[in-house]
């Protein structure tokens, strides 16, 4: 009997263990379930939001939907950034320019997509554990600007700016005057542009300022250098007024008068071409006698090669070198042989050098059927005078040939082709100083063919 009573206790112990036990379990499954449904729904919570500790810029946006953060990030950032202002900075003027006319602007889109997907990959708990032990994150907000809104700024200031110098001008009546020359200026407007680009930024609140990189630009021709022309150093002149048609003396004329008042700066290069300009009836040349080939035929512009040929000769005088020059075909009657310099426009021009340490300047002009250059510049170049002279060194016989033709009446005559004598001529510089030749140099040797002329002598019977 005391057996029995034994087993019967020992069985209600085991029994009790066993409820214990599973009371225990589905106590602790209890507690478990409840955590797990309390991080589900703290989770679940915020899965619209943005999570604790996620800042954007300065702003921080926990438990923010999407559409608040964007309406905080509008008001905070873009609504203040198109108030912002850029400005340049230059002498007497500054120029404004706000955010909001460069296209300033944040990626608000970007930003808040980030922010709200922030640990949205991750698994329930390590998501509970982003909520409940936030680390703070953060968020890039992107800043763009339209860059061609601010080229366009910097080249409306670079058009109030910029100004081409001003060269100073030498004039003369009776004596000189200089005007003054004035320096000019320009934007350094890709400088300005990678300035712009270094500083421009998102930051609220603070204007930008730049200083504009200005360029001063010296004029070429300067007063001070055109002070140093003072005395006239080498002459020429020739007389065209026997030997010229109304039409020639014309056409001379103007294109001296095209000439007079070129100032010819060390280094600079005189086209008598670029300087005249193209004979035209429109520019008041007209018809007159040219050399074309081996015959004197009428042209536009016909007797201007005696002006060419008369600065050639007052250029050597003043110790300047032609760098371009071509003598006639035939002698011309104005100045010694080879000392003639041919123009013909397109094809043929007459060029110098001006060589000198100092600035020239050209006087040319047209008085009882003269036409005559002065050639002025710096007294320092007057210790020493220069003069040139011809040898003709071989003089070649031309022929004439008689043809006999049966369309003219017998016994006429007629001259077709004018026989002129050729000539080796050569051309020298002679430089004097003190009255004595110190030198004397070869300028050029031409050579003037002989041309054979053509008589034509009639054999038609009457």
């Amino acid at each position: 009997m005391i057996h029995v009573e034994k087993k019967k206790k020992k069985r209600k112990k085991k029994k009790a263990l066993i409820l214990i036990l599973l009371f225990s379990v589905i106590t602790v499954a209890g507690i478990v379930s409840a955590g797990i449904s309390y991080m589900y729904n703290t989770v679940k919570a915020y899965e619209g939001l943005i999570y604790p500790g996620v800042v954007v810029g300065k702003t921080d946006l926990s438990k923010k939907t999407s559409e608040e953060a964007k309406k905080i990030l509008k008001s905070e950032y873009l609504d203040k950034i198109v108030t912002k202002e850029l400005s340049i900075n230059t002498p007497g003027k500054k120029y404004t320019i706000k955010f909001g006319e460069i296209g300033a602007k944040f990626d608000l889109d970007k930003a808040t997509n980030e922010a709200l997907n922030y640990g949205k990959n991750l698994n329930l708990i390590s998501k509970y554990k982003l909520i409940k032990n936030p680390v703070q994150k953060n968020v890039n907000l992107d800043f763009s600007y339209n860059d061609k809104n601010i080229k366009s700024f910097i080249a409306n200031i670079g058009k109030e700016i910029n100004k081409e110098p001003i060269n100073a001008k030498l004039t003369k009546v009776g004596g000189f005057s200089v005007s003054e020359h004035q320096s000019g200026r320009k934007l350094t407007s890709d400088k300005l542009q990678k300035d712009v680009s270094s500083k421009i930024n998102g930051e609220i609140g603070v204007n930008i300022e730049i200083e504009a990189p200005i360029e001063e630009i010296k004029p070429t021709i300067t007063s001070d250098k055109l002070r140093l022309v003072n005395t006239r150093i080498s002459s020429f002149s020739t007389n065209y007024g026997a030997i010229s048609s109304p039409q020639r003396a014309n056409n001379i004329q103007r294109a001296t008068q095209s000439i007079n008042g070129t100032v010819l700066m060390p280094g600079d290069t005189f086209s008598f071409n670029g300087v005249v300009g193209e004979r035209t009836v429109a520019r008041g040349y007209q018809a007159a006698g040219v050399i074309v080939g081996n015959q004197v035929e009428s042209g536009l512009g016909g007797g201007i090669c005696q002006v060419s040929s008369t600065l050639y000769n007052a250029i050597l005088r003043a110790n300047l070198k032609s760098t371009e020059r071509a003598h006639h075909t035939l002698p011309s009657s104005y100045v010694p042989l080879g000392r003639d310099a041919t123009v013909d426009w397109g094809t043929i021009d007459y060029k110098f050098k001006n060589t000198l340490n100092y600035p020239i300047y050209i006087e040319a002009y047209t008085a009882g059927g003269n036409v005559a250059f002065n050639v002025y510049s710096n007294n320092q170049l007057t210790s020493r005078s220069y003069d040139i002279t011809s040898e003709i060194y071989e003089t070649i016989p031309s022929t004439t040939q008689t043809v006999q033709d049966a369309s003219l009446p017998e016994g006429e005559q007629q001259v077709t082709q004018k026989a002129y004598t050729g000539y080796k001529v050569r051309v020298y510089q002679n430089t004097y100083e003190n009255g004595s030749v110190i030198n004397k140099e070869l300028i050029s040797n031409d050579f003037y063919r002989p041309v054979n002329g053509i008589i034509k002598v009639g054999t038609k019977k009457s």
